[in-house]
């Protein structure tokens, strides 16, 4: 959410930085409607004074029984009172109005942020790795032979619909020893705090990292109100959302794994062989709560944190920052790390980072205070580290072998009990 003294102040860097985004005339809009509210506020405060006054003097002309004045001034107040109560009812409209149009716009983009329409625009700043070079076609991950036994889309098909997808064995193993690998990496390595959070929340927390109002339709909601998490993005920064924090405690690094559930209204048609593309599936979540003058290097920190699940995997990928026109709603900034799929042909998005600046904090009333100091919303960022279901796709796609067998990463074999391997068959050995 933006602040509206900073739009007041300088309303035309607030224009610019929209336009960059694609939006155009939004400011004066949003003027118009603050110069309303601000009006009838004025008017209902200055109607209010008039009215107190005029009370003290009905009360001094009783006194003096000069009942016609008496009477004159109460009827005034009475008359007051009516319209004191329709300039406020104005207000709280203008300024309901004014809340919902905020909230509905945007996260500016940080200056080093390219402009671009859309992903063609995006910009590459490094890879790592090179990808593998086969002497067969690699197929994709849902017809490699050995896959195939644990990835059933039938079944669940019946149970729920397109775009789920029931695992079974060796391929259940590997899922389950992927987000293992990854938890144990963030916590040893990168000293971030495991933590475990609800799937089902309130609407508060969808509002505070920006899912509601404007996604309500990329999500799910129970007929009791709840709503399924996208991803524990959502729980992670809300555990601070109301606080004012001690400066000293800042930053707070934590990591989730949880099932996440997306309706991908607006797919329709995109990835819909395999499990690409799926309705429920399960994220390592990063959340970082930080000061702001210390947020962009958190977002670096944040980005290494992912790659290197990825390069302890030995999956070739490249990383980009999104255009303008490609970044998230609430973003300020935004690195998609893009893993190489050799049944593709190409690199296809794993994680994506991104820092928020104090837009969620400021929808959350999330803040901290320095020693002496007046409290200040805190900055978010939030990343994937990584998606399991498209990271499984990854490393089976990279491993595969001419025999439809698929060979794993040295770093998953002690979570698989010493296994090294899935044979074309369909078992670890």
């Amino acid at each position: 959410m933006h602040d509206i003294r900073a739009i007041r102040e300088n309303p035309a860097a607030f224009e610019t930085a929209l336009n960059r985004r694609g939006l155009i005339g939004l400011t004066d809009q949003i003027l118009g409607i603050d110069e309303s509210r601000r009006a009838k506020i004025l008017a209902s405060e200055t109607a209010q004074a008039a009215q107190n006054a005029a009370s003290k003097e009905a009360g001094a002309a009783k006194a003096r029984g000069d009942d016609a004045e008496f009477t004159r001034l109460r009827d005034f107040v009475t008359k007051q009172k009516a319209e004191i109560a329709a300039m406020a009812a104005e207000a709280a409209e203008l300024d309901s109005a004014l809340r919902d149009l905020l909230m509905g716009i945007a996260n500016l983009p940080l200056d080093e942020v390219p402009d671009g329409a859309d992903e063609d625009d995006n910009v590459e700043i490094r890879r790592w790795g090179n990808p593998r070079g086969f002497d067969f076609t690699p197929v994709e991950h849902f017809e490699i032979a050995g896959i195939k036994p644990g990835m059933d889309f039938e079944t669940a098909a019946k149970l729920s619909g397109a775009r789920f997808v029931v695992l079974k064995g060796a391929v259940t193993r590997l899922h389950r020893a992927l987000a293992q690998f990854m938890l144990d990496t963030h916590i040893d390595q990168h000293g971030l705090t495991e933590m475990w959070t609800p799937v089902l929340v309130k609407d508060e927390a969808m509002f505070g990292t920006g899912n509601l109002p404007k996604f309500a339709d990329d999500a799910y909601q129970t007929t009791n109100g709840w709503w399924l998490i996208p991803t524990s993005e959502v729980t992670l920064t809300n555990t601070v959302a109301g606080d004012v924090l001690d400066e000293t405690a800042l930053p707070i690094r934590m990591t989730a794994h949880s099932q996440c559930f997306r309706s991908e209204a607006g797919s329709a048609g995109k990835d819909t062989s395999g499990m690409l593309r799926q309705h429920q599936f399960e994220k390592v979540e990063m959340v970082t709560i930080c000061t702001p003058d210390t947020a962009l290097g958190e977002h670096d920190r944040m980005t290494k944190c992912a790659e290197a699940i990825l390069e302890a995997l030995e999956i070739p990928y490249r990383t980009i920052v999104l255009c303008t026109g490609d970044m998230g709603f609430g973003s300020q900034k935004t690195h998609d790390i893009e893993a190489w799929l050799p049944g593709q042909n190409r690199y296809r998005e794993i994680s994506s980072v991104s820092t928020c600046g104090q837009f969620q904090a400021r929808r959350m009333n999330a803040r901290f205070k320095a020693a002496g100091g007046k409290p200040e919303f805190v900055a978010t960022l939030n990343g994937s580290g990584l998606a399991i279901g498209r990271c499984l796709i990854a490393v089976v796609e990279n491993g595969q072998n001419a025999d439809g067998s698929v060979d794993l990463p040295a770093v998953l074999h002690r979570y698989l009990g010493g296994k090294t391997r899935i044979s074309a068959a369909g078992d670890l050995e």
